[in-house]
């Protein structure tokens, strides 16, 4: 079993777990392993650490699966899009299952408050920190108890909110982030965060809704192995996405100058 480090952009993807008639980053990897002649499907033993929502990016995603041996990231590149890049790699048991073997995850959600205050957002954080049942922020009816671990800090106009737990119920991220944001800028007393915790269900307005997906970030995933970086293949994939920030930031720039001339 080989175990591989994936980072992709997921804004041109409906998610990662394949999907009927729509593109997933899933069926872009099965679909590299099938045009290499690794497997005319799923490769034996193949899991994931997770599956991201559509939009959603990843530097850390990880696959695992049996692989010949002169399958390394790079080759794995030479039949992906540009989007989608493996950087590194780890030999593993036979027995290793990328999802059931995950130590943690973590994800980092770039949240956009000017105004938002961030003595007010830690307290939030530090009320959803620690093991707690967090059935008003998922949909699941089921696995909603989770030990979380949570940072934040200030970058500009952004907020950007750290998660790490073994795993997290659906949705969960975007919620606690939009929990967060609410209480930070004033639209929501702390208060606000022991009633999500209670047992009570939260309904209808006094719900919280998932905050968007594109600022969310998988960052981090926690293994017993031993990842190697494969320098070509991880100059490639810097290559891609600081192209891709190139782009990002001028059409933000376009963006402003439209915004700014119709004032």
């Amino acid at each position: 079993m080989r175990a591989f480090r994936v980072a992709y952009d997921g804004r041109p993807f409906h998610g990662f777990q394949r999907q009927p008639d729509v593109s997933t980053v899933e069926d872009a990897l099965l679909d590299a392993c099938r045009a290499l002649g690794v497997a005319d499907d799923a490769p034996e033993g193949y899991a994931a650490a997770g599956r991201t929502d559509a939009g959603v990016s990843a530097v850390a995603q990880t696959v695992a699966f049996a692989a010949p041996d002169w399958l390394t990231p790079a080759a794995l590149n030479s039949e992906l899009p540009a989007s989608v890049r493996a950087w590194a790699s780890a030999d593993a048991g036979p027995e290793f299952h990328a999802t059931h073997d995950a130590l943690f995850r973590e994800y980092t959600y770039h949240c956009y408050a000017p105004r938002a205050n961030l003595a007010l957002a830690k307290d939030a954080l530090d009320r959803l920190s620690g093991e707690h049942d967090f059935h008003n922020l998922t949909p699941d009816e089921e696995g909603t108890v989770r030990d979380l671990r949570t940072d934040v800090l200030r970058d500009g106009d952004y907020l950007v909110v750290t998660l790490r737990a073994g795993g997290f119920a659906r949705n969960l991220v975007r919620r606690v982030v939009a929990l967060v944001r609410a209480v930070a800028t004033g639209e929501a007393p702390v208060a606000k965060v022991d009633r999500v915790l209670s047992p009570e269900p939260l309904d209808g307005p006094e719900g919280v809704a998932p905050a968007p997906a594109h600022p969310l970030v998988l960052t981090d995933v926690g293994y017993d192995l031993d990842f190697a970086v494969d320098d070509e293949a991880a100059a490639s994939a810097r290559e891609v996405f600081a192209d891709l920030r190139v782009e990002r930031e001028a059409g933000a720039r376009v963006a402003g100058e439209i915004d700014d001339r119709l004032r």
